[in-house]
Formats: structure tokens, C-alpha cells, sequence
């Protein structure tokens, strides 16, 4: 996948969870002025905020129910599929890459790629194809045992059009590869060298667990990047009842730490899904495992059911809750914590947050370099 930032005016509130595909205009602009952006645009917390009236529905479903709850009100958004949104498409499929936004469902596909009030068109594109070689029980994008060859063009033709489009930061993810001796980690590496060839764009990895091969991580940590980010999903209880049988608890925090052991200023980075059925006890447990291995953001979202062949929601967790979490993931000392209903691991907010910490360590690099 891959997604960009672009900051489009220094005011505007970006919210969603995927990929900036700015104006041309924005390559143009010094560092200097992005800079100048950065510091005069709004803070974090501004892209979490809630306003929402007090509902007095179902949330949790008790043990042994087999309904499904009524979807509450903060959930609700519109889905804008205005010029913006059939651009992205039409560009999108005349580069022959896969989105997450489409094959996952992604709730907030409208706001993202239709712009909303910001006016910053979004979206998220997959790396290695569509298909998938597990079968998660909380995702909809396709599996199969041994899906079609690589594109070996890949890496340069993404590279290129990243860099045409003059953006800033972006993230880039892919389906999980087993079929492929290194599950696809130096395609994904290929991909980030052909990007920092052509630009100095800020670059964000989404990586599979590599069955926890940990020369397959060094591989992506050596490819330069600026971010290496591995989803945990849920909590340990739940994971063999969430995640495809390859994928452990433990083998996901084995990866992220040894991201760190590889390049220890590397920026590391989790997701949670909320609304499964996890405690919050677990939720506690789970955020404190991944800031106990040095991993320095944290996103945490409501689970949505994407079809009904997949798990149910379990609960959905209130805008207060997620305040909740926020706040102690900002006690347990995360970079930043995003975390929201509507929040996903690629979250337009942290990855604007993220840019501004990385511009300001280059800055000092290069600063302390001077004077040295």
C-alpha cells in the first residue's frame, strides 16, 4: 500500500486514515515554508477531537448473544464521491495498484479520497498485488495459497508517480507474501530505495511479520526508511481467535523490537483494534508489551465488521473510552498516541505529527554536524 501526507493549507483539519495526494503546487515550496507550515498549522490534538451527543443505545453484546448492534452515531459519516474521489480512482487503476481503502472497506474511503471539508484527497495503495496469503478473520482483502507473480516494475513505477505528485510523507504496506522465500521484504525495500532515489520524501513501512525471519526485517530497516510499522491487531488472548494461525502475539512484538535492535533511532510503530471482546485490563497489558520493547506510536481504532462471514463487533467502544486510552498511552510515554473511533494504523493525524518530528531530528542532525 502506500500513502501519502501533503499539508494543502496551513488551517485546514484533516481526518481519515489513509494516503495524501496533493497539488502540484506543494512540490514546489521550499523546506523552509513546509517548515514554517508545521509550526503555524494545528497541533495534534486537534485531529482528535469528538463532539458527539450522548447515546443511550446497546453497545456490548452479552456472552452468548448472537445479534448485532446498531451502529452508534459517532460511526455514521458520509460518503462524499464527488470529482476528487473518481480522479484518484481513475489514477489509481491506470497505475495498476491496490488499494487498502477498497479491498478492507475501509470505512473512511469517502472523507478520504472525496477530500471532505480539508479538501486533501486520500488513499491507500497495497504493495504486492490484492491477494493475500491469510485469511485474518477481521479483514475482507482477498487470500489465496500462492497468489500471482510480483510486478517487478513495482518499485520504480510507484516510485516515479510518488515522486511526480510532489508529496511529503508516505506510507507503504503490502499483503503478507508466504508463498515468497523472504515474504516479499526486498520488494518492499526496493520500493522505498527507488522512492528515496527521486525525493526526499519521509517514508512510512506497514510490514507483514516475515514469519518473524529477522534478516527479512533488517532488509526493510536497511532500505533507508524513516518508519517501521507492524500491527499487534489485538490483544494476546484474542489473537488466535482474530489473526490467521501464522500470525502470534508474541512473534509481532518479536519483530518490532528487533526493528529497533537493527537502527535504535528508528521510529517504531503499533495498531489495536478495539471492540472484540478484549478487557481493558488487556488493552493496559498490550499497550504496556509494545512500549516495553521501545515501540514509539500507537494507534488505536473501533473494529468494524467489513462482511457478515467475518467476526462480529463485539462492542463499540464510546469517544470517551478512546480519550482513555489516549491519555495513557501518552502516560506510558509513546511519541503519540492516536486513538479514535474512526482512527486506523495509516492515520492522516499521526503521520502529520510524525513529519514534524522527523524534519526536526534531521534538522538537529545536520545542526549538531555543523558545529561539530
Amino acid at each position: 500500500m502506500f500513502r501519502a501526507l501533503n499539508i494543502a493549507h496551513p488551517k485546514c483539519t484533516p481526518f481519515g486514515c489513509h494516503f495524501h495526494l496533493a497539488c502540484a503546487s506543494a512540490s514546489a515550496e521550499s523546506n523552509k515554508e513546509f517548515s514554517q507550515k508545521l509550526v503555524d498549522g494545528p497541533q495534534f490534538e486537534d485531529f482528535l477531537k469528538n463532539e458527539v451527543k450522548e447515546y443511550k443505545g446497546k453497545l456490548k453484546l452479552d456472552v452468548g448473544e448472537s445479534g448485532r448492534l446498531r451502529l452508534p452515531p459517532w460511526l455514521k459519516t458520509e460518503i462524499p464521491m464527488g470529482e476528487s474521489y473518481s480522479k484518484i480512482k481513475a489514477q489509481l487503476r491506470q497505475l495498476r495498484l491496490s488499494t487498502v481503502c477498497e479491498e478492507a472497506r475501509c470505512p473512511n474511503i469517502g472523507e478520504c479520497w472525496g477530500g471532505g471539508s480539508h479538501g486533501t484527497a486520500t488513499a491507500t495503495i497495497m504493495l504486492m498485488g490484492d491477494t493475500c496469503t491469510r485469511g485474518c478473520r477481521f479483514c475482507s482483502v482477498k487470500t489465496a495459497r500462492k497468489p500471482p507473480p510480483l510486478d517487478a516494475e513495482e518499485p520504480v513505477n510507484t516510485a516515479s508517480a510518488i515522486a511526480d505528485w510532489g508529496l511529503d510523507y508516505i506510507v507503504l504496506t503490502s499483503v503478507d507474501r508466504d508463498d515468497l522465500e523472504d515474504g516479499g521484504a526486498s520488494h518492499i525495500a526496493a520500493t522505498v530505495k527507488e522512492i528515496k532515489n527521486r525525493s526526499n520524501i519521509l517514508v512510512e513501512c506497514l510490514v507483514p511479520d516475515f514469519r518473524g525471519n529477522e534478516d527479512c526485517v533488517a532488509t526493510i530497516v536497511n532500505s533507508n526508511l524513516d518508519v517501521f510499522a507492524h500491527n499487534i491487531e489485538t490483544v494476546e488472548r484474542l489473537t488466535p481467535f482474530v489473526r490467521d494461525m501464522r500470525a502470534r502475539y508474541r512473534q509481532s512484538l518479536a519483530v518490532l523490537k528487533a526493528a529497533k535492535k537493527f537502527n535504535s533511532n528508528l521510529i517504531t510503530k503499533s495498531s489495536i483494534m478495539l471492540g472484540l471482546g478484549e478487557t481493558d485490563q488487556e488493552v493496559e497489558q498490550t499497550l504496556q508489551d509494545l512500549r516495553n520493547i521501545g515501540v514509539d506510536a500507537v494507534t488505536l481504532g473501533q473494529y468494524m465488521q467489513p462482511t457478515k462471514r467475518h467476526l462480529k463487533v463485539i462492542e463499540y467502544v464510546t469517544p470517551e473510552k478512546f480519550k482513555m486510552w489516549e491519555n495513557m498511552g501518552n502516560e506510558l510515554g509513546f511519541l503519540y498516541t492516536a486513538s479514535g473511533p474512526l482512527v486506523r494504523s495509516s492515520y492522516k493525524a499521526g503521520e502529520y505529527f510524525l513529519t514534524n518530528i522527523l524534519k526536526q531530528r534531521k534538522k538537529q542532525q545536520i545542526d549538531d554536524h555543523a558545529t561539530s
